[in-house]
C-alpha cells in the first residue's frame, strides 16, 4: 500500500514542467498541462509527431539531471529504468515527480480527473489503480448537473457577499444550499439535495 497523500490542485501557469519520454504516454499529458499554461520541455531520443506538433520546448537526447534545473514538476513517462533515474535526480533537487504506472518512483499522482463550467473535480488511487480512478471519475461525471456552472456563478456571488459581512466558514455552506435550492424553485425545478442532514434546508 502506497504512502498517505495529500491532495492539491497546482497552478502551473508560467512555470517550468519537464515531461521525460516522447511516447504515446507523454503526449496524453501535454492536453492537460497546456490548458494549464504551463511551460512544457520534453525530453527524449524518439519523439512523436503528435508531441512536434504540440507547440513545446523538445529535447532530442536521453534525460540529464540539470533538465530539471527550474522545474515545479516533472513527468516521468519513459521506461521504468529511466523513471527510476528521473525521479532520483528529483528527490535530490526537491521537485516532485509524476512517474507514468510506476508509483514507486512517484512523489505526485495525477487523478482521473474531469472539468465542467470551472468546476474541476479529479480522484486517485495513490497509483495503485489507475484503472479504477478512472471508472470513478466516469460515474462522478454522470451525477455532476450539467448547470454547475450556474452553481459556481452563485457561490461565487454569494462568497463576497459573506467575506464582506464576515460570515463565518461553518454557516456558509447550508446558506449557499438554500440559496441553489432558491435557484431551483424560480425555475420550477427539483430542488438540490443536501449531501449531509443539517445541510438540509
Amino acid at each position: 500500500m502506497s504512502d498517505p497523500v495529500f491532495p492539491v490542485f497546482l497552478r502551473l501557469a508560467g512555470r517550468q514542467v519537464l515531461v521525460v519520454g516522447g511516447g504515446a504516454v507523454a503526449a496524453s499529458k501535454l492536453s492537460g498541462l497546456r490548458k494549464a499554461n504551463a511551460r512544457v520541455t520534453v525530453v527524449a531520443p524518439e519523439i512523436r509527431p503528435e508531441i512536434e506538433e504540440a507547440g513545446v520546448r523538445l529535447l532530442r537526447r536521453r534525460f540529464r539531471p540539470k533538465d530539471l534545473a527550474g522545474a515545479w514538476l516533472v513527468v516521468a513517462a519513459a521506461t521504468p529504468e529511466v523513471n527510476r533515474r528521473v525521479a532520483s535526480a528529483a528527490e535530490a533537487r526537491q521537485v516532485f515527480v509524476n512517474a507514468v504506472d510506476d508509483p514507486r518512483s512517484a512523489t505526485a499522482y495525477l487523478g482521473g480527473v474531469f472539468d465542467r463550467a470551472g468546476v474541476t473535480v479529479s480522484i486517485s488511487t495513490g497509483g495503485e489503480a489507475p484503472a479504477l480512478a478512472g471508472l470513478l471519475r466516469e460515474g462522478l461525471e454522470a451525477l455532476v448537473p450539467e448547470d454547475v456552472g450556474d452553481w459556481l456563478e452563485q457561490a461565487r456571488t454569494l462568497r463576497r457577499e459573506w467575506r464582506a459581512n464576515r460570515t463565518p466558514m461553518a454557516g456558509r455552506r447550508p446558506l449557499l444550499l438554500k440559496a441553489l435550492n432558491r435557484l431551483y424553485a424560480e425555475r420550477g425545478s427539483a430542488p438540490v439535495v443536501g449531501v449531509q442532514p443539517g445541510l438540509r434546508p
